[in-house]
Formats: C-alpha cells, structure tokens, sequence
C-alpha cells in the first residue's frame, strides 16, 4: 500500500475516532451504540468495541453501563443471526455469507465456503465452546450465529446462553477498564493513536484469517 494511501486512512480513522469521542456527548449515543452492537452481531461488518471505548473513555463513570448496552444488543442481535441461518438461510443468510465468505475453488475443483467448512469443523470439534470463542475474540461472530442457527449444531437456548458469557465477558472487561482507566486510555490514544488503529486493523481482518486458515 503507498503511503499517501495509507495516510488518508489514517487520516480518515482518525477523524471518526474523534467524531466517536464527541459523540458520546450526544443525547442518542446510547441508542446508537445499542443499533450498532446489534448490527453487528448479526450483519453488521463493523463491531462495536471501538464506539464503546470513545465512549466509555469519554464517561468512565458510565462505562460499565455502555458495556451493559453493548453486551444486550449483541445478543439479541447474535439471535435475529440464529433466526436468519434458521429461517432464511435459502435467502437473507446465504446473501450474507456471499458478502463475508464467497464461494472459491477447492484443491478438488469444487466450489465451497472456506469459512463455512471451518465453522462446521470447529463445531464438530468444540461444540459450544467454539461460539464462545468467537463471541470473545475479533473472530466474525456474525458468520457464526448465523451457522449456528442453519447448521443446527447448537440449540437456542444454549446459544443465547453462549452468547451473554462471550459478549458479557468482553464488553464488560472493556467497561471495567474504561471506568479505571478512562483518561488514561484517552491520553494514550491521543499519543499513540496510529499504532493502535493498525493493531485494531490487524485484529479484525486476523480474526478473519484465523477462522478462514485454521481448522
């Protein structure tokens, strides 16, 4: 990538981190931040961390709360993604995961979803654990509440189980250190605010890679 380039997307990061930190002074963040969680966990490519740290780093005293937020909206996303890979999986779902993972070409010739055979495995593997995994980590957890609905691996009930530890425990972990160390993030994000996007930027798209590579 030329470094002009990657200049304006620094550039361009930057100011929405900076819209993100005003914006927690707006009378609707709240809401915002409830749609954007939910989004996400079912359609949405963009995750919510980053809103939830302006935030949170903007209010530590309400941080915790934000993770609240956060964490519900995630869930009640993750099951309208449940919903999709049950219900419309011959429509909206399979639209999706044209969208987060295409079919390709196999050593064999046949068309598959890297992605998708992946998830399979690690169902077959971990069961329950495997959900949990990507509700904590930058793994798309959106390919996997819609899998776990249309695979029929995990039932509801303990998916939505799955979904309040994993969503819970990373939100919440988020809030907790948002409401310690606010003004500490936010110094630090103002000094160091390039090195942390691109090892946000790194995070998500390995958290895509490691699901595609990793079986």
């Amino acid at each position: 990538m030329k470094i002009p380039v990657l200049a304006q997307i620094m550039s361009g990061a930057r100011r929405l981190y900076d819209w993100m930190l005003a914006f927690a002074d707006k009378p609707y963040a709240e809401r915002a931040l409830f749609g954007l969680s939910f989004a996400e966990s079912s359609f949405f490519p963009i995750p919510p961390d980053p809103l939830l740290m302006a935030m949170g780093a903007s209010k530590p005293e309400r941080a915790v709360r934000y993770a609240g937020v956060t964490t519900i909206a995630s869930v009640l996303g993750g099951v309208l993604g449940f919903a999709i890979g049950y219900f419309l999986m011959g429509s909206l779902g399979t639209w999706l995961l044209d969208i987060y993972d295409p079919m390709v070409e196999n050593a064999a010739g046949e068309m598959e979803r890297h992605t998708w055979a992946r998830i399979e495995t690690w169902f077959d593997k971990y069961g329950l654990v495997a959900l949990l995994i990507a509700a904590i980590t930058p793994i798309p957890f959106k390919v996997f509440t819609i899998a776990s609905g249309a695979m029929g691996a995990i039932t509801l009930w303990p998916f939505i189980g799955a979904c309040i530890v994993g969503r819970g425990f990373r939100f919440y972990l988020e809030g907790f250190l948002l409401r310690h160390f606010g003004q500490p993030i936010v110094e630090w994000m103002d000094k160091w605010f390039d090195l942390a996007a691109i090892a946000f930027a790194v995070l998500l798209v390995g958290g895509f890679m490691l699901l595609k590579y990793i079986g």
